[in-house]
């Protein structure tokens, strides 16, 4: 069962939620609740195990970006018994309201996957484009890609952030995520 909160309900009950990021570590590291801990969306089956002794012991929140990824995590939680809140309007909500973020120390620049996205969008549009300029066809990858935001925004999903979400610099390290489940299942 997925159970919204708002962030006035949210920052009320921290100190009594374990809070779980499910956005990639570059986001998280660009900023996350208090106390939040990273576990990608796409390594939820994984975390499992952790999740369900941690929701025994008390209650948890997902977060994501803007609440769908986290009322995604929700609904695959609750798909093995295990009930979640999720944040309405998730960390970008969050801050709107004036709530603080913990920036943990990152070496490089992260990209927020929003941004991730636009960015591999607009090259392979222009991309396409160009490149059709000696092969008409591959207009059509200009094409899929306009289809595919299309269908994103309709949705309120995304194929694209799915797809960058597994490059190394979006995947959390082997350490990093074994942590976090030792900590969750301690």
């Amino acid at each position: 069962m997925t159970i919204p909160l708002t962030p006035e309900q949210a920052r009320d009950r921290l100190h009594e939620l374990t809070v779980v990021d499910v956005r990639t570590p570059g986001e998280y590291a660009s900023g996350h609740l208090p106390g939040a801990r990273n576990i990608p969306l796409d390594c939820l089956d994984q975390a499992l195990p952790a999740l369900k002794s941690t929701a025994g012991r008390g209650d948890l929140l997902l977060v994501c970006a803007s609440g769908t990824r986290s009322a995604q995590a929700c609904e695959q939680l609750a798909a093995h018994g295990i009930t979640a809140a999720t944040l309405t309007g998730g960390t970008t909500a969050w801050a709107r309201q004036g709530h603080g973020l913990d920036h943990p120390e990152v070496t490089g620049t992260v990209w927020a996957m929003e941004r991730q996205v636009r960015f591999a969008a607009g090259s392979l549009v222009l991309a396409g484009l160009l490149a059709a300029r000696r092969l008409p066809a591959l207009r059509l990858l200009s094409a899929g890609v306009a289809g595919g935001l299309v269908v994103s925004a309709l949705t309120d999903t995304c194929g694209m952030a799915r797809v960058l979400a597994k490059l190394p610099h979006n995947r959390p390290g082997p350490t990093g995520l074994g942590a976090v489940l030792a900590a969750l299942a301690g």
